[in-house]
């Protein structure tokens, strides 16, 4: 009978053998993990999967006191509240699943690029990665547009409203800090969600008009 227990006792240990202790090191480092890489570089993937969000809104310069205008080809940040014409509106469209937008002239069509001199243009194709910004959300809640092309390289004005160029921009300066105001009387656009149903009878599928 004993040599039968240790022969059991044998089996089920090997069957389930006890844990292998795990050092407290190994929590500690999970514990620090830095997860700031990971999500910059999903930020740059694009995403051509997702709906793609269309907003409509104003971007108030913190240093001119205006808003950016696209006219054309020429930037400037001298645009005022409103403008009875339109030129202040911009179309900003998300590019990738995190914050790359492209943003263009709601009156004018003409997208806000930066070339590789840094010079902030307007372009009537916003296809190129020059046309394409990345919006970061300041500690004092304003927002910075930085180019996705150039890393480091920011969207900036001075305090007459003429454009700064790239390598001469800082996140802390103010020249490249803006607020997002919508136009007055105006709401954020949001392309409607379609859902739909299928019938057990005819088993074809329905677009229904969200309630």
């Amino acid at each position: 009978l004993p040599k039968m227990l240790v022969l059991f006792h044998g089996l089920v240990c090997s069957l389930f053998p006890p844990p292998i202790p795990i050092p407290s090191q190994m929590f500690a480092a999970e514990e620090n993990v830095d997860f700031r890489i990971h999500v910059e570089n999903q930020t740059r993937a694009r995403d051509d999967v997702s709906r793609k969000q269309l907003r409509l809104y104003q971007l108030y310069s913190r240093t001119s006191g205006k808003h950016i205008q696209v006219l054309g080809r020429r930037i400037s940040a001298k645009g005022e509240d409103g403008d009875k014409y339109g030129k202040t509106q911009l179309l900003v469209e998300t590019d990738t699943f995190g914050s790359q937008v492209r943003i263009k002239g709601k009156e004018t069509d003409f997208y806000l690029c930066m070339n590789r001199k840094g010079k902030l243009v307007g372009k009537p194709d916003g296809t190129s990665k020059e046309c394409v910004f990345i919006e970061k959300v300041l500690e004092n809640n304003y927002t910075a547009l930085m180019s996705a092309k150039y890393s480091g390289w920011y969207v900036g004005f001075t305090k007459k409203g003429r454009p700064r160029k790239g390598p001469k921009t800082r996140e802390n300066q103010q020249d490249v800090h803006f607020m997002k105001r919508y136009p007055k009387g105006q709401v954020e656009i949001q392309k409607p969600f379609k859902y739909t149903t299928v019938t057990k009878r005819t088993k074809r599928i329905r677009p229904t008009n969200p309630s």
